[in-house]
């Protein structure tokens, strides 16, 4: 199938990008010292090569991408990193004979995930971002309440998301350290052999953590973009132009089919200049005509995977393979 077969908006997949990214991440933090996060791609067919590059600890961020993953045979070492107040399903996951470590920041997660069934806990600590996570002083006694009801304690996780995107790599370097201070103080009161952090925007930076919960890296978008990282630009939203107009053009790629939360898209058909529901209208770098096809780099790549159902692995102009996204949900 070539690319100009498909009906749009689609998602691509520059097969030579994704390999130079993969090689690069593997080279870079080899093995266990990163725990891809999966929430990124949402597609157990991308996973399955994360785990052959040597990666088979994985982050989820659902209870079904958990499910998804162990059934594609993923479960060796999963992580959920995001708390849940119905560990059911998770129990039933850990019974099947997969091993997942649930993150808790409170005695009520901590109760939900033995009640759940599940065995293993990992101690969510807010180290700057106002989202989960325990304060770090507390992380002890969390991890006490845990053990008290025969869990295990693997550790402290703590997510510096409110650094990864810092453009200034110096910024980036003196808040990670910060955060990572907060993260080893409440690792000394916890204890385990875990200490998980870390994002593709802090993944050279971060030495502190034993395994950095980076995923993005492997397809990139315009957000990190800008930090000059080693990793190219995989991902693309092939689009149809649908409207001509004197200044601007029209193409079928908007609100639903990328994620926003970072801005506009690029594209190389010319500049943005905003996007509605079905619509991304630009002014054209050289002229174009309605059917031309033009490729649009989203700046978010997580929101933007999450609203399709296949990636397209393209060579050139040739699709050489279909990448359901089936951990889509909840």
């Amino acid at each position: 199938m070539n690319v100009n077969d498909l009906q749009t908006p689609a998602l691509l997949v520059d097969s030579a990008a994704f390999d130079h990214n993969l090689a690069t991440m593997s080279a870079a933090l080899p093995g266990a010292r990163l725990r891809p996060h999966v929430k990124a791609h949402k597609t157990t067919a991308l996973a399955q090569r994360q785990d052959a590059a040597g990666h088979h600890g994985f982050t989820c961020a659902t209870i079904l991408e958990v499910e998804r993953m162990a059934a594609a045979g993923l479960g060796s070492d999963l992580m959920l990193a995001n708390e849940v107040v119905d560990a059911s399903r998770i129990g039933r996951v850990v019974a099947a004979g997969h091993r997942v470590t649930l993150a808790v920041d409170s005695e009520a997660t901590v109760v939900a995930a033995a009640d759940g069934g599940v065995r293993e806990v990992i101690i969510d600590v807010n180290v700057g971002l106002p989202r989960c996570g325990i304060a770090p002083e507390e992380a002890g006694a969390i991890a006490d309440s845990a053990r008290a009801r025969g869990l295990e304690v693997r550790g402290v996780m703590g997510y510096e998301g409110h650094v990864v995107g810092l453009e200034d790599r110096a910024a980036r370097e003196t808040q990670t350290a910060d955060a990572m201070a907060l993260l080893l103080k409440a690792h000394a009161d916890v204890g385990g052999e875990l200490v998980s952090a870390g994002g593709t925007g802090t993944y050279d930076i971060n030495t502190w953590a034993t395994e950095i919960q980076a995923g993005s890296y492997v397809l990139m978008d315009t957000a990190y973009g800008h930090l000059a990282l080693p990793f190219k630009p995989a991902l693309t939203i092939l689009a149809t132009v649908i409207s001509v107009s004197n200044g601007w053009a029209v193409a079928d790629c908007g609100l639903k089919a990328q994620g926003m939360d970072h801005g506009n898209p690029t594209t190389d058909a010319g500049d943005v200049w905003f996007c509605s529901d079905e619509h991304v209208t630009f002014s054209p770098a050289n002229p174009v005509k309605v059917g031309d096809r033009i490729r649009v780099v989203p700046a978010h790549i997580d929101p933007t995977i999450a609203y399709h159902e296949r990636m397209h692995v393209i060579t050139g102009e040739d699709v050489v393979d279909v990448w359901d996204v089936d951990m889509r949900g909840w």
